[in-house]
């Protein structure tokens, strides 16, 4: 079980996304107003706080969405659990589809820390039922 810490979004791809107070998640297509909505496999983002925590920790100065995750999950290690793990949260289900990406060119984590997290603790979904997700929401794995 995990608790939602932020919910985030962005107008255009290859930005960091903001803070937002609550996201509606649609079926089959992400979340309503973000750039990276659509009928493909990578939906909406999700990445451990925890890990985000411990980036933190070696000096990095990042907000929640600045890797371009949409959920800010504390509690899962996302990374570990396989594709087609399901996940809840509030009457929203997601299907985990891809572990880890690519960093687009100029990636501003990466030219600052020598590293970026995303392409390996970033996961990626599809949406199978849509709904409404606010922080302090709590997304299981079903």
């Amino acid at each position: 079980m995990g608790k939602v810490i932020a919910v985030c979004t962005s107008e255009r791809k290859g930005i960091q996304k903001t803070s937002v107070p609550e996201i509606k998640v649609i079926e089959d297509w992400g979340i309503e107003g973000d750039a990276h909505a659509g009928k493909w496999h990578r939906q909406v983002s999700l990445l451990s706080f925890d890990k985000i925590e411990d980036f933190r920790a070696r000096g990095a100065e990042v907000e929640d969405g600045a890797f371009g995750e949409n959920l800010v999950v504390q509690g899962i290690d996302f990374a570990t659990l396989p594709i087609g793990t399901k996940f809840q949260c509030n009457d929203v289900v997601l299907e985990l589809t891809q572990i880890g990406k690519e960093c687009h060119s100029g990636c501003a984590i990466f030219k600052k820390m020598g590293e970026c997290i995303m392409p390996k603790q970033g996961v990626f979904t599809k949406v199978l039922h849509g709904g409404v997700i606010h922080p302090g929401d709590e997304l299981v794995i079903l």
